[in-house]
Protein backbone atom coordinates (compact mmCIF):
# COMPACT_ATOMS: atom_id res chain seq x y z
CA UNK A 1 0.00 0.00 0.00
CA UNK A 2 1.47 3.65 -0.73
CA UNK A 3 -1.58 5.13 1.21
CA UNK A 4 -0.33 7.13 4.14
CA UNK A 5 -1.79 5.24 7.25
CA UNK A 6 -3.32 7.47 10.35
CA UNK A 7 -0.29 6.53 12.20
CA UNK A 8 1.97 8.00 10.16
CA UNK A 9 -0.01 11.35 9.43
CA UNK A 10 0.41 11.41 12.90
CA UNK A 11 3.79 11.01 13.38
CA UNK A 12 4.41 13.96 10.76
CA UNK A 13 2.03 16.40 12.29
CA UNK A 14 4.36 15.81 15.05
CA UNK A 15 7.39 16.15 13.81
CA UNK A 16 6.00 19.24 11.58
CA UNK A 17 5.87 17.63 8.05
CA UNK A 18 2.68 17.24 7.33
CA UNK A 19 2.28 20.67 5.64
CA UNK A 20 5.34 20.22 3.38
CA UNK A 21 3.91 16.56 2.41
CA UNK A 22 0.32 17.49 2.06
CA UNK A 23 2.08 20.58 -0.52
CA UNK A 24 4.29 18.09 -2.12
CA UNK A 25 1.57 16.00 -2.97
CA UNK A 26 -0.02 19.04 -5.10
CA UNK A 27 3.63 20.00 -6.67
CA UNK A 28 3.85 22.85 -4.62
CA UNK A 29 6.77 24.40 -1.63
CA UNK A 30 6.18 26.16 1.18
CA UNK A 31 6.90 29.66 1.62
CA UNK A 32 8.00 31.58 4.50
CA UNK A 33 5.68 34.52 5.32
CA UNK A 34 7.13 38.19 4.74
CA UNK A 35 8.70 39.57 7.91
CA UNK A 36 10.56 42.58 6.47
CA UNK A 37 7.31 44.95 7.78
CA UNK A 38 7.30 44.99 11.52
CA UNK A 39 4.80 48.13 11.69
CA UNK A 40 1.29 47.94 10.84
CA UNK A 41 0.26 49.48 7.44
CA UNK A 42 -1.39 53.01 7.96
CA UNK A 43 -5.55 52.52 7.46
CA UNK A 44 -6.82 53.84 3.91
CA UNK A 45 -9.65 55.61 5.31
CA UNK A 46 -9.94 58.65 7.80
CA UNK A 47 -12.24 58.70 11.13
CA UNK A 48 -14.76 61.69 10.75
CA UNK A 49 -14.67 64.04 13.82
CA UNK A 50 -18.15 65.88 13.68
CA UNK A 51 -17.63 69.40 15.23
CA UNK A 52 -13.85 69.50 14.95
CA UNK A 53 -11.90 71.65 13.11
CA UNK A 54 -10.80 70.12 9.62
CA UNK A 55 -7.85 68.20 9.60
CA UNK A 56 -4.51 70.52 8.60
CA UNK A 57 -6.30 73.12 10.28
CA UNK A 58 -5.72 74.95 13.62
CA UNK A 59 -8.51 76.61 15.33
CA UNK A 60 -5.49 79.83 16.31
CA UNK A 61 -2.27 80.36 15.18
CA UNK A 62 -0.57 79.87 11.91
CA UNK A 63 -2.16 77.52 9.40
CA UNK A 64 0.14 74.15 9.42
CA UNK A 65 0.83 72.50 6.16
CA UNK A 66 -2.31 69.74 5.12
CA UNK A 67 -2.08 66.46 6.20
CA UNK A 68 -0.94 64.58 3.09
CA UNK A 69 -2.72 61.13 5.55
CA UNK A 70 -6.22 62.88 5.36
CA UNK A 71 -6.09 64.00 1.49
CA UNK A 72 -9.14 61.99 -0.25
CA UNK A 73 -7.57 59.62 -2.35
CA UNK A 74 -8.24 59.70 -5.95
CA UNK A 75 -11.48 57.17 -7.12
CA UNK A 76 -10.01 55.21 -10.14
CA UNK A 77 -12.77 53.61 -12.60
Amino acid sequence: MNAPQPEDLAAMREEGDLVRYLLSLVGRTQTKPDTTSSEPAKPDYHIRRPGAWPCGTAATGPTPPPCTDCAPKEITR
